[in-house]
């Protein structure tokens, strides 16, 4: 049915507007109760619950920031069976974006490309829908920060402190956004020596919320590693790697087709093995078995089981749901369980530990 849908319409439009429909008619299969009949038939298994950040997630696998942007359908995607949902990301302050088109599908390549800018109403009016949550649900609810185009870098502290101040009480964790390549300058803050007064000032604020980093996949490994030294040493709750890549190699899609596309972080499947070597490496210098959230070209539960295997407690997609469609979790979870079922291993739990023995 997605199928249909989407090579008839959703193709047929501008990939954002595409977006905003989808959002729309989530939302509306949530708030009539649709959404709690695809529940019962989407619920995870109790054998796929995991523990990460001091919490349980009902299954490891959820939704990357940037499809839920305003914090307006996180309900409604747990409704499909992803166990987290990573909202934003969200400035302190509403801002615009960049201008149109900054959206762009490769189907070819199962991957998107994007330059939105954080487009989102502000912390103010994420927290208005994040207060009204039914915090006895299973779904856990990141918030993805990052600061607003127009501050200055030496002030991004401040900036970020402020989304933090609002919006650290009400999520279950928050995401550290210094890694999209779409806020010009943004990734300079990657670097240790700027980034480690910066998270220092948001794990302050944040109080008992935990505070993770997310990383993008077109550093060195040294920089990696020092990275993930550094969040050990602040006493971070976990890292996410990896952000968007500004790498276009090896895409099928035509040359000329993407050049026009312009600027922009690639998701999707080409990121996959980029995204593997970053998991790698980090799970083999992860001497405080900080957790680590793998992002980056997941397409089914192969992939994802592969990601715990490698030393992942939590893994996250995005750009694959655009062309699977609403039972994409369900269809993973399913195969989760059978492949969990199948193994010498008990629990999640004790797949990841494994990478580390």
């Amino acid at each position: 049915m997605y199928r249909l849908l989407f090579d008839n319409v959703l193709t047929r439009m501008d990939p954002e507007k595409a977006h905003v429909l989808t959002v729309a008619l989530l939302r509306v299969a949530h708030a009539t109760g649709v959404g709690a009949v695809a529940r019962a038939s989407t619920r995870p298994d109790q054998l796929l619950e995991v523990e990460a950040f001091g919490q349980r997630f009902a299954t490891p696998f959820g939704i990357a920031a940037g499809l839920d942007k305003n914090a307006v359908m996180f309900e409604a995607l747990g409704d499909l069976g992803f166990g987290h949902v990573e909202v934003g990301t969200i400035t302190a302050d509403p801002q615009p974006g960049n201008p149109r088109p900054r959206l762009f599908r490769l189907p070819a390549d199962r991957a998107l490309i994007n330059r939105m800018g954080f487009n989102n109403k502000g912390a103010a009016a994420a927290a208005e829908r994040l207060r009204a949550r039914d915090r006895r649900s299973a779904l856990r609810v990141g918030v993805n920060i990052g600061k607003n185009k127009v501050v200055p870098l030496e002030e991004a502290p401040e900036s970020y402190q402020r989304a933090a101040r609002t919006l650290a009480p009400l999520a279950d964790y928050l995401a550290v956004n210094v890694s999209s390549p779409n806020t010009p300058g943004l990734r300079s803050l990657q670097h240790v020596e700027t980034l480690q007064p910066l998270l220092s000032g948001i794990r302050e604020v944040a109080g008992r919320t935990p505070v993770l980093v997310k990383i993008a996949p077109d550093m060195s490994d040294d920089e990696l590693v020092a990275i993930l030294a550094m969040a050990a040493e602040l006493g971070l709750a976990g890292i996410i790697v990896t952000n968007t890549t500004v790498s276009r190699e090896g895409l099928t899609t035509d040359p000329a087709t993407v050049e026009r596309m312009g600027a922009g972080g690639l998701s999707g499947r080409p990121l996959h093995d980029r995204s593997l070597e970053v998991l790698r490496l980090l799970a083999a210098h992860n001497e405080a078995r900080l957790p680590i959230v793998s992002v980056g070209g997941i397409r089914d539960a192969a992939d994802v089981w592969e990601r715990l295997e490698l030393g992942a407690t939590l893994v996250q997609g995005y750009s694959e749901f655009i062309y699977a469609g609403p039972g994409w979790a369900r269809q993973i979870n399913r195969q989760l369980k059978k492949r969990l079922q199948r193994s010498r291993f008990s629990s999640f739990a004790e797949l990841t530990a494994a990478a580390y023995r």
